[in-house]
């Protein structure tokens, strides 16, 4: 059937309908995420608030400059870590925009860790960080590349049940450079200690709703299949590329190159 203005009705036509599918995906996926942030920072903010609470009657009972020093000290920590909880879960409610801009990935990563912190305490998982400093920065959504993190942490946090390592690294990747030496990507690696992925899943991680677990866990998380489908798209909508080491009974990496933001490649 021809519509009235001559052209093919959009209706039925396969790459109309792939695309409207993967808007749905990418809907889906933008809310699980959502959803998993909110359960997440709801979380820490009730743990910060208990932090105020507690502080604020020691302040109270004790009349000695001390006390009252150490207890004000601590509700100004508090208070400073429940404003990036709300910042972060504020942004990303919004979703304001996709579009990108210059991106400090150390920061970010740090500020995401102050979402996960109450939650890799509480599985008993040491996090070590390796940072490099005076990175160039990326050109990336702050919010998206958010999602990733969590996603990436999330997945590490439950491969290790309880206990393990969870390591998180970011350097200039020493394979790509400009002409001048300046780095032109850098590298994100997150890893885990836990089961590790069979070479017969391996191929499959990144599909659309494939999931090896049986569901959301006692957090609410995971479970969709939409969580690594997510980082894939992510890191492809940012140019970056990215390579899975896993062995089982040692754990699983994630290794991931951005672009440097090309004013910084043409600056060096």
């Amino acid at each position: 059937m021809v519509p009235s203005s001559g052209r093919p009705d959009a209706a039925g036509n396969p790459q109309t309908e792939l695309l409207a599918m993967k808007a749905q995906i990418r809907h889906m996926q933008s809310l699980a995420s959502l959803g998993e942030l909110t359960g997440t920072a709801t979380h820490e903010f009730n743990n910060v608030l208990m932090t105020v609470i507690n502080y604020a009657k020691l302040g109270l009972r004790n009349q000695d400059a001390a006390s009252k020093e150490k207890a004000l000290t601590k509700i100004l920590e508090a208070s400073e870590r429940a404003a990036v909880i709300t910042n972060t879960i504020l942004a990303q409610a919004r979703n304001r925009s996709d579009a990108k801009e210059p991106t400090d990935l150390v920061a970010l990563i740090r500020d995401t860790l102050v979402l996960m912190q109450r939650e890799m305490q509480k599985y008993r998982i040491s996090v070590e960080l390796d940072l490099a400093e005076h990175l160039p920065m990326i050109s990336a959504s702050g919010n998206q590349i958010q999602r990733l993190l969590l996603n990436l942490m999330t997945n590490a946090r439950q491969a290790m049940g309880e206990g393990g390592t969870l390591l998180i690294r970011v350097a200039a990747d020493a394979t790509a450079k400009s002409p001048q030496g300046a780095p032109t990507q850098i590298e994100l690696t997150v890893r885990d200690t836990g089961a590790g992925i069979p070479d017969e899943v391996l191929p499959r991680i990144f599909d659309p709703f494939f999931s090896t677990k049986a569901g959301p866990d006692e957090t609410g998380k995971g479970g969709t299949g939409l969580g690594l489908a997510a980082c894939k798209e992510i890191i492809d909508e940012h140019g970056g590329r990215v390579r899975v080491e896993s062995s089982l009974g040692r754990g699983t990496a994630f290794v991931i190159r951005f672009p440097v933001t090309i004013a910084e490649q043409a600056a060096a």
